[in-house]
């Protein structure tokens, strides 16, 4: 016999991929200083647009109780990811990048390791609060999740792409690149 799954939206597939793909990285993340720095950009070059993607497809969820929204991830653990991640990307951290948002352009100084950790902080949030065993808690999860893509981490995949393209591909030459 087939197994069935609950109705409610957030048992959605979009959902359950999500959730996948975010607690494969958050367990990557938090066991970062046991890779090469190789290692870490190899799974930051494939994950990342995963994660674009997954974010990109979750569906538009109300919360039925928008006050059983919650934050976990402490600033000590989110600083604990940070400076493992930074000292694995030392000297290549930091990345330049422009951001025409609102129309005005303006150049950026970005760090790989602060972009990963922002990810990982709504990411982790998202996988916590969604345990929860209240369909409230998980509809504060996908839509939390959801504008936090639109508005913070899906804009941090973008731009350190680049970054890590560059830092995985160094001896490609100016004028090798078809642009």
């Amino acid at each position: 016999m087939a197994e069935s799954f609950p109705s409610d939206p957030v048992y959605s597939r979009n959902i359950l991929e999500m959730l996948a793909v975010a607690n494969e990285y958050c367990v990557f993340v938090e066991k970062a200083d046991v890779y090469s720095t190789d290692e870490l950009l190899g799974f930051f070059q494939k994950i990342s647009p995963l994660l674009y993607i997954k974010g990109a497809l979750l569906p538009i969820i109300e919360p039925s109780n928008p006050e059983a929204n919650e934050r976990f991830v402490t600033e000590e653990k989110w600083e604990l990811i940070f400076n493992s991640l930074r000292i694995k990307f030392q000297p290549s951290d930091e990345f330049w990048s422009a951001d025409t948002e609102f129309g005005t352009p303006e150049i950026l100084k970005g760090s790989m390791a602060e972009h990963f950790t922002d990810i990982y902080q709504d990411l982790k949030d998202f996988l916590i609060l969604y345990q929860r065993s209240s369909i409230a808690a998980k509809e504060n999860a996908v839509a939390e999740c959801r504008r936090l893509f639109a508005n913070h981490w899906g804009i941090r995949i973008a731009n350190v792409q680049k970054a890590m393209h560059y830092l995985i591909y160094p001896d490609i030459t100016e004028s090798e690149y078809l642009f």
